[in-house]
């Protein structure tokens, strides 16, 4: 069995099919890990959330902050919405309870001891290692899958707190968790979240650094592969594999064979949208 990691799709399902057919990837022998942002911003969210929901076992996802985003408007929290939002579809389709239950059940945090590999979406701060994190993550999880879920997205956005403490409680705590699984790029030398800095390393104002390059973090002996970051590209170094190439806005579309080759196959895109920034 082959296990391939790919890069935000974020509705762009063509893209997708050409990556796993330059794969051969058999979804009867092979896995598929996913970073999360399967949805939005392309114009296929529909297709690509079938898609990946068919793969069943052979599939492996995060959930991203345009997945969690998709669940908020479904909710009515429409004052979220950006112009270049392209959920509609997924949101009047027939189907659409079933796809935002499945949807709704997947992870913030997959990892996989056999193969050595975590993945996750955006980040993790450095207070955190593998075990913090871990549970950091199950903590969300549970909130997306109580009855009560819709209390969770009713506070989910928000910048605060920036900085971690084990006696974060409520929805603080989980604005923090989410915060980081799924927003995070930057934070400061101290350990803070900076949440604002966007742009490709180098561009960020001083005192802020890449989260993973944050000195003495505590997950710094973990595999991590994430995506999120467009920005950023693709980087295979500091004991992570970065995986968004920007398919959406014109880049590539990029997978990595998890072992210990990490062998990287990308196909080019013709870009939906500009980079929002």
């Amino acid at each position: 069995m082959s296990v391939y990691a790919v890069g935000d799709i974020q509705g762009c399902h063509p893209q997708l099919q050409r990556l796993l057919d330059k794969l051969h990837f058999d979804p009867a022998a092979d896995q598929l890990w996913v970073v999360g942002d399967l949805v939005n911003r392309g114009p296929d969210s529909l297709a690509v959330l079938r898609f990946i929901r068919s793969l069943g076992d052979s599939v492996r996802c995060v959930l991203g902050n345009h997945d969690l985003h998709l669940h908020a408007v479904a909710l009515g929290h429409r004052q979220h919405c950006h112009r270049n939002d392209t959920i509609d579809e997924i949101l009047t389709a027939p189907d659409r309870d079933e796809l935002l239950h499945w949807l709704r059940q997947q992870p913030m945090m997959h990892s996989d001891d056999s193969i050595g590999y975590h993945m996750i979406h955006a980040g993790l701060p450095p207070q955190w290692d593998k075990q913090q994190a871990m549970s950091c993550a199950r903590e969300v999880e549970q909130a997306l899958r109580a009855d009560n879920y819709a209390d969770y997205f009713s506070g989910m956005y928000g910048n605060d707190p920036v900085r971690w403490s084990n006696d974060l409680s409520g929805m603080r705590r989980l604005r923090f968790i989410t915060n980081c699984f799924t927003r995070l790029r930057y934070c400061t030398h101290d350990g803070e979240l900076d949440l604002e800095e966007k742009g490709a390393p180098g561009t960020q104002k001083a005192g802020s650094v890449p989260w993973f390059e944050v000195p003495d973090r505590r997950s710094a002996d973990m595999d991590i592969v994430f995506g999120h970051w467009s920005t950023l590209g693709f980087r295979n170094e500091h004991g992570v594999v970065a995986l968004d190439t920007g398919c959406l806005w014109g880049g590539s579309l990029t997978a990595v064979k998890l072992d210990n080759t990490r062998h990287r196959v990308s196909i080019d895109c013709p870009g939906a949208q500009s980079p929002d920034l």
